[in-house]
């Protein structure tokens, strides 16, 4: 079914125009917060019948009885055991889904290793250049330590090359999101990615002059942005709500690892002599090979291929991605009837239209507005910094070169262990109260290892303290503004402008991530090393505020549902923080008072409450 016809089923879909008056929520501006099923409210025998004609215009009637029982089970997911369609094999899968959460089909974990691979790809590309900044400069004559002729322009040299896959990325290579998932899918484009990812970092290595570097650097950033954008918006369409922040949130993860596996490169190889910057920086093109290879042997995502009226192909990928065929009729007809609401309210039927209502449509502009928040914060908070110039800052403390590289390690492997806590918190703990946790504790942290440089430099406590406070800064940083941004964005815009959304999303993060690599060399010379930190640690307590009045909760709600969340007004919900949240917190936390917390949204709709049992009106 094309674009087209889902439009066109709109109406013949939708129950009779007296209780969709009544029923319907705004997706545009859903001032009751209230979060509303798309099968909520339609009568069993109704239901059924749309089921019928569903399946007749897809030739799916041979698995109408499981269509049936699927459209059902959505319809009231969680008072699946008063279904009498459902047998007690059915009701069994569906109890396993509470009580062995993690207990997911081969395919589906095979996704998210082939999206780790994507992200350890990112992290190492990160890194390569890390221990190299210790020498190419030197071979390229561009060295920018002090006191050197032209120091000051060759700083900016050096961090022109170390941003340039970022520039790049924010500027192209996010912005081929959109087309190229379009044309070739989640699987394709990471394909694409995966080959930029492999030749663009071997021509690195072999780089005879800093503006071959440059160019190298640039065109792995056509594969960098991509990458960045597809990995995890492909893992949060194939993974269940319970855990897709779990999942999706393997990205950081992995990235993370990458980073470790980068700096473990570094401390390596940096005795092998001249080569040794050409290896550190090449070596990134290792896990790029199993990604481009593997992506081919993972499920497309069902929710691109019912974009594209691929429903046949959609319910045989979401057999291969669930534990049973129930549970696979279920999902795909719950998204096709949220699907048929969204293309009837948020078309996006070209590339440019699809841009501007990324800031014009005010369901999706409070998506926009919230994803680069926590895009931006990632940046705000400092972690590249470190990530970019460890071994630097490292080496300019008074650390010998192997020291550095040593400490940089030390910082890679603290930021890849503490991520492993965020599997598991930020679909419990949540998304938001991870960041509200995480940014006061790595604004003190960072300013901390600052204040250590005021240490006199003959003083043996000066280098181990500095570094004790920056892994403190990393252990904090890694399960909270670690896994959330990138996890967050790649769910909360519409099936219709999500490869979009994500584009925006990713390109901030990389826009900044470009501005930070190219300035703070420069920052560091002007500014010295405690008012970088100091700087940085002021950002994060701007990214805590921002965070606190602009960022809605989205933990355990399927990707569709989010559409109800962020069609809350973003004046209501900044206003809920500051005249509800916040009250209740000073009075629960620091007065111990005994209160409760009245909540923004209105989750009755989407629970197994139906129209006769509330009515309504309610």
């Amino acid at each position: 079914m094309s674009t087209e016809k889902v439009t066109a089923d709109v109406k013949e879909e939708h129950y009779d125009e007296e209780k969709q008056q009544k029923l319907n929520v705004d997706l545009a501006n859903n001032v009751q917060a209230k979060i509303q099923n798309p099968l909520h409210g339609i009568p069993k025998e109704k239901l059924l019948a749309q089921v019928e004609e569903f399946a007749r215009e897809q030739g799916m009637e041979d698995i109408t009885p499981i269509l049936k029982k699927g459209a059902l089970l959505a319809q009231n997911p969680k008072d699946f055991e008063n279904i009498s369609e459902l047998d007690e094999a059915d009701k069994e899968v569906i109890r396993r889904e509470t009580t062995h959460k993690w207990s997911q089909p081969r395919d589906l974990y095979l996704t998210v290793i082939i999206c780790s691979l994507a992200a350890a790809v990112q992290g190492w590309d990160q890194t390569g250049s890390n221990g190299a900044n210790l020498s190419f400069p030197i071979e390229f004559g561009i060295s920018d330590a002090a006191g050197t002729p032209n120091a000051a322009q060759h700083q900016w040299i050096v961090g022109l090359i170390n941003s340039g896959p970022y520039i790049a990325s924010c500027l192209l290579g996010c912005w081929l999101t959109d087309p190229l998932n379009h044309f070739f899918g989640r699987r394709g484009t990471l394909f694409f990615c995966g080959i930029f990812c492999i030749f663009a970092v071997i021509g690195q290595g072999l780089a005879q002059t800093w503006p071959q570097l440059l160019v190298c650097r640039l065109l792995l950033g056509l594969g960098m942005g991509p990458k960045a954008s597809t990995s995890p918006v492909f893992a949060a369409e194939n993974t269940p709500a319970s855990i897709r922040g779990g999942l999706v949130m393997c990205w950081q993860m992995w990235t993370a690892f990458g980073i470790m596996l980068g700096f473990s490169a570094n401390l390596a190889l940096f005795q092998v002599g001249n080569i040794a910057w050409r290896l550190q920086i090449g070596s990134a093109f290792l896990p790029a090979v199993p990604l481009t290879i593997g992506i081919f042997f993972c499920p497309e995502s069902p929710r691109w291929l019912m974009k594209k009226g691929r429903y046949h192909a959609a319910y045989k990928s979401f057999k291969r991605l669930r534990n049973s065929e129930l549970q696979a009729a279920r999902d795909l007809y719950y998204v096709h009837r949220q699907l048929v609401e969204e293309f009837a309210v948020l078309k996006g039927s070209t590339y440019f239209s699809r841009f501007f209502e990324l800031f014009t449509v005010p369901r999706i502009r409070r998506a926009t507005l919230a994803s680069f928040v926590v895009m931006i914060a990632q940046q705000m908070c400092g972690i590249n910094i470190i990530a970019f110039y460890s071994s630097t800052i490292f080496y300019n403390a008074g650390y010998t070169t192997k020291q550095a590289l040593l400490a940089s390690w030390g910082f890679g492997m603290v930021n890849w262990v503490f991520a492993f806590p965020a599997v598991w918190t930020i679909d419990t703990f949540g998304r938001r109260n991870l960041l509200l946790f995480t940014f006061p504790n790595m604004a003190w942290t960072l300013l901390a290892a600052g204040f250590c440089f005021y240490i006199p430099t003959d003083n043996a406590a000066r280098v181990p303290c500095i570094a004790f406070f920056i892994f403190i800064f990393a252990a904090f940083y890694s399960p909270g503004e670690g896994p959330v941004p990138f996890t967050y964005s790649a769910e909360v815009f519409p099936l219709t402008h999500r490869e979009m959304g994500m584009s925006w999303a990713v390109a901030t993060n990389l826009f900044w991530a470009s501005v930070l690599s190219l300035t703070f060399p420069r920052i560091q010379a002007a500014m010295g090393q405690t008012g970088s930190f100091g700087f940085y640690a002021g950002l994060n307590v701007a990214a805590f505020v921002m965070i606190f009045f602009l960022m809605p909760e989205t933990k355990q709600r399927t990707l569709e549902e989010l559409d109800y969340v962020f069609a809350v007004p973003t004046a209501r919900h900044a206003g809920y923080q500051l005249n509800t949240f916040l009250p209740y917190w000073i009075k629960r936390y620091v007065l111990f008072k005994k209160v409760e917390l009245e909540p923004l949204y209105n989750f009755d709709e989407v629970e197994s409450i139906t129209v006769f049992e509330k009515g309504v009106g309610h």
